[in-house]
């Protein structure tokens, strides 16, 4: 028992570190703009909604690597919401766990989500559509 106890959560285990970091598109959450009481100027583009909470350590290392990537590229805004604060915004856009990641376009429609800390030139890639439009 205690062998299949093992083999259980090490296979869980690979599947979360596998999962972690990944760009997940297809989300239909909205209202992205709204949950952080903004509207976009009329040359940003992007928003990028992270929620972390207070005992993050990979939130801290998410919140630079994303202030750092709003600071490079001024269509992108990078707002974090600290869920203990705001526990209706993970409940409305179905959060987990931290540090989750929601970017969404100008009409704050979802665009993808992360779970756990982006890799950067994923994330650059994925958003280099919505920044060259419009």
């Amino acid at each position: 028992m205690l062998v299949v106890a093992l083999a259980l959560a090490t296979a869980i285990g690979f599947v979360l570190r596998a999962r972690n970091g990944k760009l997940r598109t297809g989300g239909a959450a909205t209202g992205g703009w709204a949950l952080t009481g903004a509207a976009p100027a009329p040359d940003q583009r992007v928003l990028l909604l992270q929620l972390s909470s207070p005992v993050c350590t990979p939130c801290r290392q998410t919140a630079a690597l994303l202030t750092e990537l709003a600071g490079r590229e001024p269509r992108i805004v990078h707002r974090e919401v600290d869920v203990a604060d705001r526990p209706d915004v993970a409940r409305e856009l179905d959060v987990m766990r931290t540090p989750t990641v929601v970017a969404f376009d100008r009409a704050g429609v979802e665009l993808l989500r992360v779970s756990g800390v982006p890799r950067t030139s994923e994330l650059e890639t994925a958003l280099a559509g919505q920044l060259a439009s419009q």
